[in-house]
C-alpha cells in the first residue's frame, strides 16, 4: 500500500492511495476480504484522520467474474463513485485500487457522488451504455455528459478537468471513439483554435460485453476564469489534432494556495508525432518520463510533485522490466502497473499522473 499526501496552508489535507494486495491471497473474495481489513484500520488512523473518500478506481483481473461482487462489497464502506475497469494488475493479483481522499470535505450526493469545499463542488463521474457501436456510446455518453453539466450550470468546456475513456478492444473500438468525440468537441466549440480536455483513451473492459467504451470524467464548479491552463510542451510532443486525435496533453489549475496537475496518457513520441524506438520498452518508457518531464516543467513542476502513477502495458511480459524502472525512480510514488493495450500498437507503455504544489496566488480561492 502506497501513499502520498500534500497539506494547504488552511491544514486541509490531499491523499492518493494505491492499494495492492499480495497474489498468495488465491481466491478474489479472500482478496476482497484483504480490501476491507487493510483498509478500515487505515481510514482510522491519525494519518488520515478525518480525510474521506471521494473517488475511487477499482482494476480487475476479470471483470466479467468480478465487477458485480466488487461493487457489492466496496460500496458498503466507500460513499463516492466508484470506477470498475478491467485491467488486470501485473503484480499477479485479482484487484488493484486508486483512492483519492480528502479532509474538509462535504460529500453530497444530490446530483450523484460530489464533494465541496470552500466554494468548489468536484465530481468524479463514470459511465457507460450498453446499445450501438463505440460511435454511438460514445456520442450517447457525451450528450447524457452535457445534459448532466447544464444542470450544474456548467459546460465541458469550462468545467471539465480530466476524462478517461476505455474502449473494449483498442483495435476495433478506438476509432469509433475518437471521432465520436471529435464531433461531439465540434459541436462544442472545442477546436484546435481553442482547447481539448486533458484525457486518456485506452483499452479497458466492463463485466458486459456489450460495453464498448466506459467515459470517467472529473468536474469542478465553481472555477474563476485563468484558473486551468493548458500543456503541451511541443517541443516535445505534436499537437495532438496533427494526427487526429482531440485532447490536450494536460491541464493545471491553481488555487490560492496549492496547484494541481493532471497529465494525460503519454507515450514515446516525439514533435512530429511520430512512434519513438518501437520495440524496445526500456527506450520507450524514458523517452514516456522525458515527455511528461516537459509538461511538468511547463506547470513549474518535476517529479518530486507526483501524487500518484498509472502505468499502462502492451505486453505483460515487459512488467518486470518496468517495473524494476519505476521503483528506482519514483520509488515513493503510489503507482499501480496494469496490462492495457494502447492506441498504436507500436507503443508498448503509456503513462498518467496527478502532480500538486502548495503556491501562493491570491487571485484565486483556496483549494
Amino acid at each position: 500500500m502506497d501513499i502520498s499526501g500534500l497539506q494547504n496552508q488552511n491544514r486541509s489535507k490531499d491523499f492518493h492511495l494505491m492499494v495492492h494486495f499480495d497474489a498468495i491471497i488465491t481466491t478474489f473474495s479472500e482478496q476482497l476480504n484483504a480490501v476491507r481489513s487493510a483498509l478500515i484500520p487505515l481510514f482510522c488512523s491519525k494519518l488520515l484522520e478525518g480525510a474521506k473518500v471521494v473517488f475511487a478506481r477499482c482494476f480487475l483481473s476479470d471483470a466479467a467474474n468480478q465487477q458485480k461482487l466488487a461493487d457489492e462489497y466496496l460500496s458498503q464502506f466507500l460513499d463516492c463513485t466508484i470506477s470498475y475497469i478491467q485491467q488486470p494488475p501485473l503484480d499477479g493479483s485479482k484487484i488493484a485500487l486508486w483512492l483519492h481522499l480528502q479532509t474538509g470535505v462535504l460529500l453530497n450526493d444530490v446530483e450523484g457522488h460530489s464533494f465541496e469545499r470552500n466554494g468548489f463542488t468536484h465530481y468524479y463521474t463514470s459511465d457507460r451504455f450498453t446499445e450501438g457501436d463505440s460511435y454511438l456510446q460514445t456520442q450517447n455518453l457525451l450528450e447524457k455528459y452535457e445534459r448532466r453539466l447544464n444542470i450544474l450550470n456548467c459546460s465541458i468546456e469550462n468545467n471539465c478537468i480530466r476524462t478517461w475513456f476505455f474502449t473494449r478492444d483498442i483495435e476495433a473500438d478506438y476509432s469509433g471513439f475518437v471521432k465520436a468525440r471529435k464531433d461531439n468537441f465540434s459541436r462544442n466549440g472545442l477546436t484546435c483554435e481553442t482547447h481539448y480536455i486533458a484525457s486518456t483513451g485506452i483499452e479497458g473492459r466492463d463485466e458486459n460485453a456489450l460495453v464498448k467504451v466506459i467515459m470517467d470524467t472529473y468536474i469542478i464548479e465553481g472555477l474563476q476564469e485563468g484558473q486551468l491552463k493548458y500543456l503541451y510542451a511541443k517541443e516535445y510532443m505534436s499537437p495532438t489534432h496533427k494526427y487526429g486525435v482531440t485532447f490536450e496533453r494536460g491541464v493545471y489549475i491553481d488555487f490560492g494556495d496549492r496547484r494541481n496537475v493532471y497529465i494525460s496518457g503519454t507515450a514515446s513520441i516525439d514533435k512530429y508525432g511520430r512512434v519513438l524506438y518501437e520495440n524496445d520498452v526500456i527506450r520507450q518508457t524514458l523517452r514516456t518520463w522525458e515527455n511528461i518531464e516537459a509538461l511538468l516543467h511547463e506547470a513549474d513542476c518535476d517529479f518530486s510533485d507526483l501524487m500518484q502513477i498509472i502505468v499502462y502495458l502492451r505486453d505483460i511480459a515487459d512488467y518486470a522490466t518496468v517495473k524494476q524502472l519505476f521503483d528506482e525512480k519514483f520509488l515513493q510514488v503510489p503507482k499501480v502497473i496494469v496490462s492495457a493495450p494502447i492506441c498504436r500498437t507500436q507503443w508498448l507503455i503509456e503513462m498518467e499522473c496527478i502532480a500538486a504544489k502548495s503556491i501562493q496566488n491570491n487571485n484565486f480561492r483556496n483549494y
